[in-house]
Formats: structure tokens, sequence, C-alpha cells
């Protein structure tokens, strides 16, 4: 699998939607708020395809199915902005422009490609812009019952710092954690940790 993070556009907004509610389920945004959120000036909202996935899809036009049963309905797609290919995740910075703060909006990937490290790159992703904006303390909250979740942030720099009690719909708390946003530093390409590569944003 070759994974391909870029900057989001308005016409990914009804496949981040889906990926929104099946993973948030009561807790999902409003597909206004999303909206805004990817029109916003002070946001830097990253999605990611799968490369591969994306060079079946038949030309425009041409009458011929990509592979798979539903290749039909893929070859369908004639609009450049169209959900095509399906997202594999997505992750959302908000980082007002003059401010030394900025917060983790979102973050989610499709369960299909989970265990391939495509979640850190994509915080990896975040925090290098956030960097790049001058941002010097990066927030966030995750729900207390996502233990890997919040093992991934640990392991990003994030630390602990408080609770909001019965934050989400269903009760459950938020955990707030906070990361001293790191100097930049010098490494590889990122790599999943089954070796899939994970290329990073074009601007």
């Amino acid at each position: 699998m070759s994974v391909f993070m870029r900057r989001a556009r308005i016409g990914d907004l009804d496949a981040i939607m889906r990926l929104e509610r099946s993973t948030f389920t009561d807790d999902a945004w409003p597909e206004d708020a999303m909206r805004r959120e990817l029109e916003s000036p002070h946001g830097y909202y990253l999605v990611a395809v799968d490369d591969e996935l994306a060079s079946r899809r038949a030309p425009s036009g041409s009458g011929e199915a990509a592979d798979g049963a539903d290749g039909a309905a893929e070859g369908s797609h004639d609009e450049p902005d169209a959900a095509w290919p399906p997202l594999l995740g997505y992750a959302g910075l908000l980082a007002p422009s003059g401010g030394d703060q900025g917060d983790i909006q979102t973050i989610a990937v499709d369960p299909a490609a989970r265990g391939i490290g495509l979640g850190r790159g994509l915080m990896h992703a975040l925090i290098t812009e956030s960097r790049r904006r001058g941002i010097a303390q990066l927030f966030l909250e995750v729900r207390a019952d996502n233990p890997i979740a919040r093992s991934l942030y640990e392991s990003l720099g994030f630390a602990e710092i408080g609770v909001r009690r019965g934050y989400y719909r269903n009760g459950v708390d938020a955990v707030m954690m906070q990361l001293a946003v790191p100097p930049a530093v010098t490494r590889p390409a990122g790599e999943g940790t089954d070796g899939t590569t994970i290329r990073g944003a074009a601007r």
C-alpha cells in the first residue's frame, strides 16, 4: 500500500463526513461545522488516500470498469473533486495566525488502514505544520476509554494536563493533553510498521 497525504479540500467533505460518522457515531461533528473547518484560514486539514487504489480507477468516460465487484460504481466518478479514492484517514489542526497555541481538532483512520502507522504519520504532519506556523504549545482532547489513541499521543510527547468530566455525549470523560512543540529534526520519510510508505502532505 502506498499512502499519500495532501491538503483537504471542500470536494473531500462527503468522504470526510462518512469516515467521521462511522468513527465517532454519537460524537460526530455536524457537516456544516466540518465545512467551516475546511474553509477556515486558521485550519490545516489533511486527507490520506491509497495511491495504488487511485491508479486503478478507469479514465472518465472510458466505459471500462475498475477492478473489483464494485468497479462500475467506482468508474462513475467523473468530477476531479468527487470522493475518490475513498479516504483512509484525515486529521485537522486549528492554529490561528499570530498565536503560539494550536489544537489538534480531529483525527480518524479507517479500520482497514489501522496498524500501518497512518495515525502517527498524520500527527507528525500536523506537528510539523504547527512548528512552521510558530506554534509552541499544542493541545488535544481524547476519550478516556480510548487507550490506543492515548498511547499514540503519549509516544509523540503529549502529556495529560486535566480531565473534563462527562465531556462526550455518552458520559465518557475527555482527557486533556498538551505538547511542547519540539524543534525540527532530520529523519527519513515516514514508514508504517509493516513497511507501508506514507508520503508527506502536498501544499
